[in-house]
């Protein structure tokens, strides 16, 4: 007898070891072939539950069997079983009923399940019960990520993804450059040819220079051209400097890289309609001009004005800047447009501008009103979700870009030296500004000198 306990024991002992051993070497397939089913059987258990704790159920009359035949204890004879006199029959009832689960699915984090509404609901009602429901299941959240008539997702998280993130910015494809990850585990990537300009908004050590810091690294490698915009004086930019085709410090030199740029627009334009094109990438590979990507950081400068004797400047940047991301995505010139505080009291060169910027990211920001610039006109939860960004986490933001959904995302850590040395490893492709526009002066700053 004890040669068996000790056996079952020893046994029990050796499967919790090459569980544990299973989990913490190889935890993807520990997930999905023991995790991942526990979880689904808790979630088929408990969804009635659930849904009804959260307020997702609905009442229907139903018809069910009355048990008035069944032996029960009055409350005048307690010791004494009775039995009513009528027999059992039909009567229609009210039943509560969870929504309908469709098959979950597992992911590298956590499984997405489809939830046939009721009628009457939508899908704000489930975005509402999110966090009960990840409460429930004891998740790290619940988020609502596809709508389709009559139906929802719910695509459930078990842990953050953006406590850490380890990813390489390189993609090796054109035009593509990958900052970080988004929440629900998938690779954060940008593809300028699908969503040509964004806005970037973000407080001090919120992480906005890191995410430009990623971006270079990114950039650097592939054969285009990259403008920075620097209202800092040249702090932020100068060390990039020699994958920099051009670089403006002041509103001035801004102005003369705006209309080097206009005028570069115009005559691509005039090729495409030469040989019957929409765009650039329809043209013969030998004709096809070198992309442009734009990197403007602390846009509030460019609009900014001390006195009245500025007004004409400001007018002539917004309506350039304007005119760049109008025309920019047919003919491969791309805006990344950074600040720290974006507010309609900038003018409406900037409310015009910020309409042409579809792809957003937004940091932690100082005020509301930022937050609301760069992702008001969006799914409102998004806005909440950039609000509630704390700030001990740099990094972290709100993305909506070409899926056309938002997305809570993290940018993987570049530092200055990082982005400096990719600058100088890729040099080499860096394309005069005569090259590409067709100009015979860059704006460069004096003091730096040139990449060759």
């Amino acid at each position: 007898m004890n040669d068996t306990l000790f056996m079952v024991l020893g046994a029990l002992a050796a499967a919790a070891a090459g569980l544990w051993a299973w989990r913490r070497w190889h935890p993807a397939s520990f997930w999905y072939g023991i995790g991942f089913p526990m979880r689904a059987a808790l979630v088929y258990l408990t969804w009635r539950h659930v849904a009804s704790g959260c307020g997702l159920t609905r009442h229907r009359r139903r018809w069910r069997w009355s048990l008035d035949a069944v032996p029960v204890v009055g409350s005048a004879a307690r010791n004494a079983a009775t039995v009513v006199e009528h027999k059992r029959r039909m009567r229609r009832v009210d039943v509560e009923r969870a929504p309908r689960l469709g098959v979950l699915r597992p992911t590298r984090l956590g499984w997405r399940m489809r939830v046939r509404l009721h009628d009457g609901q939508v899908p704000a009602d489930y975005e509402r019960a999110a966090e009960g429901i990840a409460h429930a299941w004891r998740v790290h959240s619940v988020r609502v990520v596809d709508v389709g008539p009559g139906v929802v997702t719910l695509w459930a998280t078990m842990r953050d993804p953006l406590t850490e993130v380890t990813v390489t910015p390189e993609t090796g494809e054109l035009l593509t450059v990958r900052p970080g990850k988004l929440e629900n585990g998938a690779d954060w990537v940008i593809d300028f040819r699908t969503v040509p300009h964004w806005l970037i908004a973000g407080a001090t050590q919120s992480g906005k220079s890191n995410l430009a810091n990623v971006i270079i690294k990114g950039l650097a490698p592939q054969p285009l051209a990259l403008v920075g915009f620097d209202l800092k004086g040249g702090v932020e930019f100068t060390p990039y400097r020699p994958r920099l085709s051009a670089l403006a410090t002041t509103r001035a030199e801004c102005v003369a890289l705006l209309g080097d740029l206009v005028a570069e627009l115009e005559r691509r334009m005039a090729v495409c309609r030469e040989h019957g094109a929409r765009n650039v990438w329809g043209l013969p590979a030998d004709l096809r001009p070198v992309p442009v990507v734009l990197l403007v950081d602390e846009v509030a400068e460019l609009f900014l004005m001390a006195d009245k004797s500025e007004k004409d400047e400001v007018a002539k940047t917004a309506t350039a800047l304007l005119r760049v991301a109008q025309l920019g995505r047919a003919f491969a010139v791309y805006l990344i447009v950074c600040g720290q505080r974006i507010g309609s009291d900038l003018g409406p060169g900037v409310t015009a501008l910020r309409a042409q910027l579809s792809g957003r990211v937004c940091h932690r920001v100082n005020d509301p009103e930022t937050a609301t610039m760069t992702l008001g006109d969006m799914d409102p939860a998004a806005l909440d979700a950039a609000r509630a960004i704390p700030a001990e986490t740099p990094g972290v933001c709100v993305t909506a870009g070409q899926d056309g959904s938002w997305h809570r995302a993290r940018s993987v850590y570049v530092g200055e030296a990082g982005a400096e040395q990719a600058a100088r490893d890729h040099a080499h492709l860096t394309p005069a500004w005569a090259e590409v526009t067709g100009s015979s002066v860059a704006v460069l700053r004096p003091d730096v000198p040139d990449a060759a």
